[in-house]
């Protein structure tokens, strides 16, 4: 009964990106401009280079479309922007008298909104491979799959996680807005979206082995095109423990500072 509640949540935001469709174009955009930018750059390193960091062209450029494709998933940014904007306008209250989990709650609107956007950002990131002939560089070991699946599904909610916590983090702080642009910038360049990671020095590498952030995007996307095979185990465990970490971080913190909230109106 609990769960059919948030599968209700789910649907209603699916259903409502079909009022948004210049949305949808400018996230296919999006994604074809990166995959565009990286054509271009590494086009003119492969001129000089036959392989990168054990990266041919075709393979690095099949990278490239992966790690775009599931960046473009990962839309819970608005989530911590919709917090802090609700608590400040005083109107955060409509989300303590749904009768769901309010984390739930934005985990079910994320779905929603992730399962709307998955088909177009496929076609997107596909019609690359057809329009520059690229030889694809895909996977095929089923176990490998999985793994790749679990860590995928395991970084979009610790990203839910991530931003929900951010936003409610306004209930102690008046404005979370550098929280929020040091996150923005970095972001892309700590998932491996920019450049792949494994053109760091190998002592930055191992750091960020250890945050979750390797996890969310560069490890899948390695393990799609068939690399770094032998972290899948190790990077499911690392980030399941980061995501229980992060759920204990967003109840001592709701639990502080959620009775200070006096917000009115619904």
């Amino acid at each position: 009964m609990k769960m059919r509640k948030y599968i209700e949540v789910a649907k209603v935001y699916f259903k409502t990106q079909f009022a948004w469709r210049a949305d949808v174009i400018f996230n296919m955009i999006f994604t074809i401009s990166k995959i565009l930018f990286a054509y271009l750059l590494w086009h003119l390193v492969f001129e000089r280079k036959e392989s990168v960091a054990g990266f041919t062209f075709h393979g690095m450029l099949s990278y490239y479309i992966i790690s775009s494709f599931l960046s473009q998933l990962e839309m819970s940014g608005g989530i911590s922007s919709e917090i802090f904007h609700r608590i400040r306008n005083g109107t955060f209250s409509r989300y303590m008298v749904v009768p769901v989990n309010m984390e739930g709650y934005f985990v079910a609107m994320e779905t929603g909104v992730v399962i709307f956007y998955l088909a177009f950002d496929l076609i997107a990131a596909l019609s690359w491979v057809f329009l520059f002939r690229i030889e694809f560089a895909f996977v095929t070991d089923a176990a490998v799959w999985l793994g790749a699946l679990c860590l995928i599904l395991l970084g979009l909610f610790f990203m839910v996680q991530f931003s929900y916590y951010l936003g409610i983090l306004t209930l102690k702080y008046q404005g979370i807005d550098t929280f929020l642009m040091i996150k923005n910038n970095l972001m892309a360049l700590i998932t491996g979206t920019i450049v792949p990671l494994t053109l760091f020095p190998e002592a930055v590498v191992r750091v960020m082995k250890l945050l979750p952030f390797y996890y969310v995007t560069y490890l899948p996307s390695m393990l799609l095109i068939g690399r770094c095979r032998e972290e899948a185990v190790r990077g499911i465990v690392i980030m399941a423990a980061w995501c229980l970490m992060m759920q204990w971080m967003i109840r001592l913190t709701w639990s502080r500072y959620s009775r200070k909230y006096d917000g009115v109106g619904i």
